[in-house]
């Protein structure tokens, strides 16, 4: 049987990790207490007044009761000071209460509420954001963890790819773990491949595919997604991103850039910066890209219902395609 403090105080700003310990909580409480021992006070229920109602309210059932207050960084010092005076009656045998606060700007847990949980000793932990900065490193640090190497290079692609939510990375890691096994190495390529879904990688492919001025690659990629379910509007994003990125490395070439400078401006990795500016340089072919670009634009205008064509989505797309890469 686990051992419960009468009080925990869960803050801080990393509200993924929040939420991962408020729902553990929970589903320990659950099992230790069944559904009816545990009350979950959250959004508008999340006040003081029903909080201490519920703390110091008479009970006969069995066994330990939880009260969850999720929201607590709203709470007012004042009015928190009414819950610490709960918190002194609390038996430690008998109840443990959970406080959550997902801290943002002005958004705190209240002080006073800091300073009753301390004072029945109950558990305060702050669960804080990696800074940007740090966060290649504690990829790194997680990676290792998890039994995979990552160098420094890997671990920043997957940054720019994924964003900078830990939990999200966190999810690419344990999911590289899996695809790969104990003792992987992942690499820069690996992140590319990896860290988007099917439908994702093969919008980029279709990208690729006409940078390359390949027309049967693209359409065969694109029947092949919308067989799938996707939308075309929702390829557009992937397919565009990647022209636009094109159009803007045969503008730097065609302005006699070295490609250092030409990377600079790309979104992405290095890895795909370097990669995409070759396959650009081998087309050697700058109007080519702005037409590229301008076609796409096209496209979404008539996809979102401009234009006053009476195409159907798929005949739009087929049909700017093989005019890209025609």
């Amino acid at each position: 049987m686990p051992a419960f403090k009468s009080a925990y105080l869960i803050h801080g700003d990393d509200h993924g990790r929040i939420a991962e310990r408020r729902a553990r909580l929970r589903a320990v409480a659950e099992t230790e207490s069944g559904t009816n021992g545990v009350e979950v006070f959250e959004g508008d229920a999340c006040n003081t007044d029903d909080v201490v109602a519920a703390l110091t309210a008479m009970t006969f059932a069995m066994g330990r009761r939880f009260v969850i207050a999720d929201g607590v960084e709203r709470w007012k010092d004042a009015e928190a000071a009414e819950v610490a005076a709960a918190l002194r009656g609390l038996d430690p045998d008998a109840m443990t209460v959970a406080f959550f606060a997902r801290e943002e700007g002005r958004f705190k847990a209240p002080p006073s509420l800091h300073a009753a949980v301390k004072a029945i000793g109950g558990l305060i932990a702050e669960e804080g954001a990696v800074k940007a900065k740090e966060l290649p490193r504690w990829v790194q640090d997680r990676a290792a963890e998890l039994r995979l190497r990552l160098d420094g290079a890997a671990a920043r692609a997957l940054v720019d790819r994924v964003g900078e939510r830990q939990q999200r990375l966190l999810r690419e890691l344990e999911k590289f773990a899996l695809e790969l096994g104990d003792g992987a190495e992942v690499t820069v390529a690996t992140v590319e491949e990896l860290s988007a879904s099917s439908a994702e990688r093969k919008a980029w492919a279709i990208g690729d595919a006409l940078v390359a001025g390949d027309r049967t690659t693209a359409l065969r990629a694109l029947v092949e997604l919308r067989g799938q379910g996707e939308r075309v509007g929702g390829l557009l994003f992937g397919i565009a991103k990647k022209l636009l990125d094109a159009n803007h490395a045969a503008m730097g070439i065609e302005a006699g850039e070295a490609n250092g400078a030409i990377k600079s401006r790309l979104r992405g990795s290095p890895y795909a910066a370097d990669r995409l500016i070759a396959d650009v340089r081998r087309r050697a072919d700058p109007a080519y890209f702005r037409r590229a670009v301008e076609l796409m634009a096209d496209l979404e205008h008539e996809t979102r219902g401009g234009g006053g064509a009476c195409l159907t989505e798929d005949t739009a797309a087929v049909r700017t395609l093989a005019a890209i890469a025609g």
